[in-house]
């Protein structure tokens, strides 16, 4: 998944990243409030960790920013605030799940994975993303259609990866760049219409159907009923 980290604490944000990214996720960290903030208004994250106390703003505030901006993004809030009745105002801010520091990564982990499926349901319980008869393995980092095994680059992955998790929803050229390319700022929208031409050649090698609908003037769709 796309996940973004906010936390001031260098060190522990750090060792958040790394696990996260042991795990094949892809992590952006922000360190303060207004920051944190710029990146969740991009739209690009499917899981974002905050910290309750940020500089500039705090949790909670970024928490009500992205549900007031009805962004399918599932939020954690990590605090050393374990009172009922704190739980109780960050649940009511937007928060999906709330950690208590210091906490075990394995459960961190564990909570990340559950808000996947929760947010994704074509994410199943053994970390494979499935449409149809493709099928991406989150963990072993392969990939197939029906029986037939996907040779795919790490950006053909990424792109392939983001219409799946999003099917049948309209992307438009600059969500895809945003998404695939980061923050890569040479990159042109005209890479999008490379990069889909490379992954049809190689998802349809075999004569299957094209999953992927042209959208034109605006961007590409993933259809389920083609796979």
């Amino acid at each position: 998944m796309r996940i973004l980290i906010v936390e001031d604490d260098k060190r522990l944000a750090r060792l958040i990243e790394r696990v996260l990214s042991e795990e094949r996720h892809t992590v952006d960290v922000a360190w303060d409030g207004e920051s944190g903030l710029d990146l969740l208004m991009q739209g690009i994250y499917d899981v974002a960790i905050i910290d309750w106390m940020l500089p500039g703003r705090d949790g909670p505030s970024l928490c009500r920013a992205a549900r007031a901006a009805r962004m399918p993004i599932a939020l954690l809030l990590l605090t050393a605030r374990g009172q009922i009745e704190d739980k109780v105002l960050g649940f009511e801010s937007g928060a999906d799940d709330y950690l208590v520091k210091p906490f075990a990564f394995e459960e961190l982990l564990a909570r990340v994975r559950a808000l996947g499926r929760r947010f994704h349901p074509n994410l199943s319980a053994n970390d494979e993303l499935r449409v149809g008869n493709i099928v991406l393995d989150l963990r072993n980092y392969t990939a197939r259609r029906g029986e037939r095994r996907l040779d795919l680059t790490p950006t053909e992955w990424r792109l392939l990866e983001y219409l799946m998790r999003n099917v049948g929803q309209t992307l438009t050229r600059q969500q895809i760049l945003d998404y695939v390319w980061s923050f890569e700022h040479d990159v042109q929208p005209q890479m999008v219409d490379v990069y889909i031409s490379y992954l049809r050649r190689k998802l349809n090698a075999s004569g299957e159907a094209d999953p992927i609908n042209t959208i034109r003037g605006i961007g590409y769709r993933l259809e389920a009923e083609r796979v």
